[in-house]
């Protein structure tokens, strides 16, 4: 099984914590459409297996019209083997789900969305530069909710500046009040050429101390858990039966193509990503000879990224597969760096697989970089 990642790289405004490729100018979208569905001719190939997922990401997706995600329908069934029912994820900013745009949702296939909502503060919501209110917020999930759509994804973000933890439960009790299946949520990250890397080094904002985001991330654990959610992978929550399985493909080092510009994709042995570049990219389309970068990846790196992807889930690391793709000297490397966290308790076997703890968690970074191969 496979998947199909499409970068939309459109957005009305840009967030100030956003670093993916984006623009704000739409007067290409349909050349854009054009290309894409080009480039999913030109790469079909590529992937042999059948499709499982499809995910519409950004960029912001829902600035999409109803003739383009037909187009690239259009074009994705002509091109691709796909299963009967595949999941297609759309990410959406709450002010683009008006009635009539959910209703044009609906009627696609589309059957799960993922909404970024961020924070149901207002005084938040204007710092990140979001274009919705915190009661826009809450009306599309519902709107949603009420024309049929039962796979709802919201994003989170916390650790932003000022944050308390009060603004942070409450937060959550408003995500949990929701009622939707399925839950992100990420630290805010300072990324270097964002408005916001720009504030931290005028010195305009002060992080957050670390002491809070540990207290708030034990607190969105906390929380979300003791409402039936399952923590399956670091920054996600899910209840049974409704685990993103796009991105699980992805922490599964399963195979996938990205479609758009700056898309990425992954053939099992190699990364590639497309131009950073809408111009250039719709360019490379129409001369037949795309725009992209191809990385062939070594055995070590391939060891490090399974380390990365395994450990941030429940699932964790196969030992048996381990030994299988890459011998038994990188096994015996990853045990006897794992020891120390073993002996602490901040990583278990479990089934044969090596997973972090609860406590482990929340030094995972170090942990997964200390099992890295180096040299």
């Amino acid at each position: 099984m496979a998947g199909i990642y499409i970068h939309i790289p459109f957005c009305k405004t840009r967030c100030t914590y956003c670093d993916f490729y984006t623009g704000t100018n739409e007067t290409q979208m349909d050349a854009f459409v054009d290309a894409l569905c080009a480039e999913a001719r030109i790469r079909k190939d590529e992937i042999p297996e059948t499709v499982k997922t499809i995910y519409f990401g950004g960029g912001t997706p829902s600035r999409l019209r109803r003739e383009h995600f037909d187009r690239i329908f259009d074009a994705l069934r002509h091109h691709f083997s796909m299963e009967p029912t595949p999941e297609i994820t759309v990410e959406a900013n709450p002010d683009d789900l008006s009635e009539v745009y959910v209703e044009m949702l609906s009627r696609l296939p589309v059957n799960r969305l993922s909404i970024g909502i961020q924070s149901f503060n207002d005084g938040e919501l204007r710092f990140l530069s979001r274009r919705h209110s915190a009661r826009q917020a809450i009306d599309a999930v519902k709107r949603c909710q009420q024309h049929g759509f039962g796979n709802i994804s919201i994003d989170l973000m916390y650790g932003l500046p000022q944050q308390t933890e009060e603004i942070w439960q409450y937060n959550l009790e408003q995500a949990l009040t929701l009622d939707v299946p399925h839950i992100s949520s990420y630290h805010l990250i300072y990324e270097e050429k964002t408005r916001m890397y720009t504030l931290l080094q005028a010195g305009r904002i002060v992080p957050v101390e670390e002491e809070v985001s540990t207290a708030m991330f034990a607190m969105l654990i906390d929380r979300l858990t003791s409402h039936g959610y399952i923590h399956y992978e670091i920054s996600a929550f899910g209840r049974e039966g409704y685990f993103s399985q796009h991105n699980s493909s992805y922490w599964k080092n399963r195979k996938y193509l990205g479609l758009g510009p700056a898309a990425h994709s992954f053939d099992g042995d190699n990364r590639s990503r497309n131009v950073p570049s809408l111009t250039r990219y719709i360019r490379g389309v129409e001369s037949g000879i795309l725009n992209r970068e191809t990385e062939q990846l070594t055995l070590s790196e391939k060891y490090n990224e399974t380390i990365l992807t395994g450990l941030r889930t429940i699932w964790g690391l196969d030992l048996t597969e381990l030994t299988t793709r890459f011998g038994a000297e990188f096994h015996r490397y990853c045990l006897q760096n794992a020891q120390k966290y073993l002996d602490r308790n901040l990583l278990k076997t479990e089934g044969g697989r090596l997973k972090l703890t609860r406590d482990g968690i929340f030094i995972s970074d170090g942990i997964m970089s200390d099992l890295m191969w180096v040299g």
